[in-house]
């Protein structure tokens, strides 16, 4: 008898002590989870900062897809828009970057570079444009399509464009991270991909909503503070939108002649790096205050006049030389705009 309490008392002891074990592991694993938490939102926030850029053109960009098409019909095209940019980021992209890092990881900085190219066309085309402008053709695409056929070409022509520059917003964000596990990799990419598909289409949605919500205060407000601010609410928004243009357009060109700048570091060339971060620094340093903020914007500034001049070297070599190429292979496409 004396044998079998003794037994239980191992037992006992046994139990206690794996109790005592389980809730140090618990505790680690909670210490662990809380560390990986913060390292993938800590990763995510920095990928998502440097591929601001793309980000403000993607907002300014979207709205004018429900351009001259009715209200009620802005919101459901928006939300087609946003699922499919959903889709590519989390179900084809971020798989097929992962996979790229994998096995040719050579190949990412010439892929980023490429997307930079990308947006230094697309800057400098807006400048040109800008400069030289040209009447619109939307008014003509809704005489020449019904509703439901320009609401279609509309959203088609809309996830062309976003699936491009979801591409690039997924490799700079991978470029960015920190971690070299995959699996917080892969976590990192995808709260970039929700988070910022997230915060794209709800600020686009509530730009574009935003007249009609002036126009409603204008109209029903209980004061005439609230009707004059509807008022006011609606005559700002063209403001709005071209300041928006205004700062997309300046952002693709900085993102993109950034791009290039680290990317002919990587693969050799640190000439154009060394140089303006040498004329940065010195600029800060004659300056004496904001010395951080003053050497960024110097950077930025000199990668954006970068930007423009290798944008406005690519116009004539796109649409000369690589949109005819491709229009003789592909005769039923047209290239890609925004």
């Amino acid at each position: 008898m004396s044998g079998l309490l003794a037994l239980l008392d191992d037992v006992a002891a046994i139990v206690k002590l794996t109790a005592t074990q389980v809730d140090d592991i618990a505790a680690q694993a909670a210490k662990v989870g809380t560390k990986v938490s913060a390292t993938v939102l800590d990763d995510a926030a920095k990928a998502g900062a440097k591929a601001a850029g793309v980000v403000i053109d993607d907002a300014a960009v979207t709205p004018k897809y429900v351009t001259g098409l009715p209200a009620s019909r802005e919101l459901p095209i928006i939300w087609k828009i946003a699922r499919a940019s959903f889709f590519n980021k989390l179900v084809v992209l971020l798989p097929a970057a992962l996979l790229l890092d994998t096995f040719l990881p050579w190949l990412v900085t010439p892929l980023l570079m490429l997307g930079g190219c990308y947006l230094c066309f697309e800057g400098a085309e807006k400048v040109l444009h800008w400069l030289y402008p040209h009447p619109e053709s939307h008014a003509q695409e809704a005489e020449d399509l019904d509703a439901a056929h320009l609401e279609e070409t509309r959203v088609k022509g809309a996830i062309k464009t976003d699936f491009i520059l979801s591409a690039e917003i997924m490799t700079i964000s991978l470029a960015a991270i920190e971690a070299d596990n995959r699996l917080t990799q892969g976590l990192v990419l995808g709260v970039v991909a929700i988070g910022i598909t997230a915060l794209v289409y709800g600020a686009v949605a509530m730009l574009v909503k935003m007249d009609d919500v002036g126009l409603r205060l204008s109209q029903v407000g209980m004061t005439s503070f609230v009707r004059s601010f509807g008022r006011n609410m609606v005559k700002f928004m063209p403001t709005l939108m071209t300041f928006i243009a205004v700062v997309g357009t300046t952002a693709m060109l900085w993102v993109g002649g950034n791009i290039i700048v680290h990317g002919l570091e990587v693969l050799g060339w640190h000439w154009p790096y060394d140089t303006i971060k040498g004329i940065a620094t010195n600029v800060a340093e004659a300056a004496g205050t904001a010395k951080g903020f003053v050497k960024w914007l110097v950077t930025a500034t000199l990668d954006g006049i970068l930007g423009l001049v290798l944008g406005m070297v690519l116009i004539p070599i796109v649409t000369r030389a690589i949109v005819p190429v491709f229009s003789i292979f592909f005769p039923e496409k047209k290239a890609m705009s925004h």
